[in-house]
């Protein structure tokens, strides 16, 4: 049995809200990421970003890549401490 066109519009419409919360989820979770690791202190055209950020993703987008364990330890603000005697 065929769907009516209204039924179909309806779950398009629902459809479209989820993505536009996980696309919502998605961004909040990439900007925390960045603020971390300090990309919102430096001044860069936005093209230059993206496209910095487009090479990240072709990255770990590939097929033949495997998770690998970070060669340092990261840095979270607040983390680095430039103080003297400090232990």
């Amino acid at each position: 049995m065929k769907k009516p066109s209204s039924k179909i519009r309806e779950e398009i419409a629902r459809l479209q809200d989820q993505l536009r919360q996980a696309e919502t989820r998605e961004a909040e979770r990439i900007g925390r990421i960045a603020l971390k690791a300090g990309l919102g202190e430096i001044e860069i055209e936005e093209t230059e970003l993206q496209k910095a950020f487009q090479e990240l993703a072709v990255r770990f987008h590939r097929s033949d890549a495997k998770p690998r364990k970070p060669e340092t330890a990261p840095v979270t603000a607040g983390a680095v401490s430039g103080g003297a005697g400090e232990a």
